[in-house]
């Protein structure tokens, strides 16, 4: 009873690093797109502006 117990807990604990690791990396990527963008429309402010 014990085993399954913790092959359940040892299972768990590790799909949650997987995911963990998953979204901080998909964070990353996120911001850096963001903050390329972001320089696009700044360096092309003069043609942005009414």
């Amino acid at each position: 009873m014990m085993e399954k117990i913790y092959n359940t807990m040892k299972s768990v604990g590790v799909w949650n690093l997987v995911l963990g690791i998953l979204l901080i990396c998909l964070g990353l990527v996120t911001g850096i797109f963001l903050i390329v963008n972001g320089g696009k429309l700044l360096r092309k402010k003069s043609d942005l502006l009414f």
